[in-house]
């Protein structure tokens, strides 16, 4: 059975999608603290959200009125043929950003059925599915332009701020440890790790030169007093570093440290001695001659072994963490956590989704009411299933894509045996197409919404893997006049969909014209045009009284003038490409 769009049985007193408050909402427009529905539009109050679909209803009932005829009517249409239904005219929504009561604007369609293929066109044209209902903001027009933003998930760096994240995580898996405040609201912009404590980690900094006998020494007084106030060794001198006063990465001045050296009077360090090495190394060399002094045999075959420096440099040491790494960090075997991802296909007829369904949904619906604020009545199961598990995209699974298949997908996070996160994403042919997210609000410490985007981003990249056409992570809509949209621009590198002639440019290319404009055209040629626009309408498919039909052959029984505009306002929004493959109903 076809679904209302995104808001179902509340389409009588709401917009046409979820009043969610889209601070979460990932794929969508949607990021501000009003009430928001995943679909970009906006609705404050069941009598405001009235006001702004006038006409509407009518049409949603018109639609669900048709929706088991075409369905039925489906049947005599190729398996592989998208079958949408475009709504006439614009439609004008209250802006949760900027609050304008009727400055949103977007053409919509509902999408019967729609091919992976049809919808990776679409998006790359700027369109956004919620639901079944596939919109268009209508750029030039509505307050807050909504930009299609894709992150190029092969080149991705994870910046401080992510790694934080996930070094968060690990500590927590690994030892239960808890992170004090909710990191979920920090911007995304790149900040400064914290500095490393203790006096190891300072010898980095200093320039100061060991040997075996005075780093042991060095370790076994760390171990007594953790660097502070030493007793002086008889034999050693103590010395403040020259460099305790630098800032190291905090932006704070460092706490002075005492290191035992033997420097020549009025040289400092001894130059003609190895330099010291890192942190990381010293903790081998710790562990080391703890060995050595359990065995001294083994200590005496060591030394033979190495006559030259101890701490042979390494090639690579200095090689950045990929996002893998961090992510998928070793733990010990007595972890305390354990986390699980799986990816499962959005279907009843999966029996792992039909099995955790009720999990799911006892989530979302906490998430909803906690996060949101959301009365329990606009959180019942009929409307979770139609926002987040019903979609128009067919599963497909060709030889040459990934393993999973292309389609609609929850991807859900196990940890200790139970759902804490659920990420919903499409998987297309050149991309991972992030939809929504709902999490325990339990567990916001973790901040779930930076991590299940950053382990997308590593899903992406694990997919190009099999699929070597699929690259991008698709971010759903970037909005540069909404301060809490601008994080997705700090996945980088990342790229926005120009709005006149659909190619893509990168990011730091677009924002300067952002700063002076809402709504920007970013190709910077003047000749270029939308190479994919619509040049033969008299090609486009209608689907016709059970008949498929070029629209060159429709045109001649129809006598309704308003018809051909509004066919013609449908190619040029979906292109000649689209317009040829999916069939448009008419009744």
């Amino acid at each position: 059975m076809a679904v209302l769009p995104r808001g179902g049985t509340e389409i009588a007193g709401g917009c046409p999608g979820p009043r969610w408050r889209g601070k979460r909402q990932r794929g969508g427009a949607a990021a501000s603290p009003g009430r928001r529905c995943g679909c970009g539009f906006a609705s404050a109050s069941r009598l405001r959200a009235a006001r702004c679909i006038v006409g509407w209803r009518r049409r949603c009932r018109a639609a669900l009125r048709r929706a088991w005829r075409v369905e039925a009517m489906a049947s005599w249409v190729a398996v592989s043929s998208s079958v949408v239904e475009y709504f006439e005219g614009e439609d004008f929504y209250r802006c949760g950003y900027c609050k304008n009561e009727s400055g949103s604007r977007s053409n919509g369609m509902w999408a019967h059925s729609m091919t992976v293929w049809d919808y990776q066109d679409l998006i790359d044209r700027g369109w956004r599915r919620s639901g079944k209902y596939v919109y268009k903001p209508v750029m030039n027009q509505t307050c807050c332009p909504q930009y299609t933003i894709r992150c190029r998930s092969l080149q991705f760096q994870p910046s401080k701020s992510h790694k934080k994240v996930l070094k968060k995580m690990v500590k927590f898996l690994a030892k239960g440890e808890i992170s004090k405040g909710n990191c979920e609201d920090e911007p995304m912009e790149p900040t400064m790790e914290d500095a490393v404590a203790g006096d190891v980690a300072l010898i980095n900094k200093l320039d100061i030169q060991c040997d075996l006998k005075t780093l042991q020494e060095s370790l076994e007084s760390e171990e007594k007093k953790k660097g502070r106030s030493a007793k002086k060794a008889e034999s050693n001198e103590l010395i403040q570093s020259q460099h305790t006063e630098e800032k190291l990465g905090t932006g704070e001045p460092s706490h002075s440290v005492e290191v035992h050296t033997v420097p020549k009077p009025g040289k400092g360090a001894d130059l003609s001695k190895p330099p010291c090495r890192k942190a990381k190394e010293i903790r081998k060399e710790r562990k080391r001659l703890k060995l050595m002094q359990q065995n001294p045999a083994g200590e005496l075959e060591g030394f033979q072994a190495h006559p030259e420096p101890l701490f042979p440099p390494k090639a690579k040491s200095n090689q950045p963490k990929s996002l893998e790494d961090l992510i998928f960090e070793s733990l010990p075997e007595n972890a305390s956590h354990k986390l699980e991802v799986r990816l499962v296909p959005v279907s009843f007829e999966d029996p792992e989704f039909k099995s955790s369904f009720s999990q799911s949904f006892s989530l979302y619906v906490k998430y909803q009411m906690a996060i949101h604020q959301d009365p329990p009545d606009e959180c019942g199961k009929t409307e979770f299933t139609r926002f987040l598990c019903s979609s128009p995209l067919k599963a497909e699974n060709p030889p040459n894509g990934p393993d999973c298949g292309y389609g609609s997908f929850h991807q859900q996070y196990w940890l200790d045996g139970k759902i804490i996160a659920v990420g919903v994403v499409d998987i297309l042919p050149h991309c991972v197409s992030s939809v929504y997210l709902y999490y325990d609000p339990d567990y916001s410490f973790l901040s779930l919404g930076v991590y299940s985007a950053l382990r997308e981003i590593a899903f992406t990249r694990q997919l190009h893997e099999k699929a070597p056409q699929l690259s991008y992570y698709y971010m759903g809509f970037y909005i540069h006049s909404c301060p809490k949209m601008k994080y997705k621009g700090h996945y980088r590198p990342s790229d926005l969909l120009c709005p006149e002639t659909y190619v893509w440019v990168p990011i730091e290319q677009c924002l300067s014209s952002l700063e002076n404009s809402k709504y920007c055209r970013f190709n910077q040629d003047p000749e270029a045009v939308d190479e994919g626009r619509s040049k033969e309408p008299d090609r486009l498919q209608v689907f016709y009284k059970k008949t498929t039909m070029p629209y060159g052959v429709y045109k001649k029984q129809q006598k309704d003038p308003s018809e051909e505009a509004t066919v013609l306002q449908y190619a040029s929004l979906v292109g000649q490409a689209c317009s040829e493959r999916m069939l448009l109903f008419r009744n």
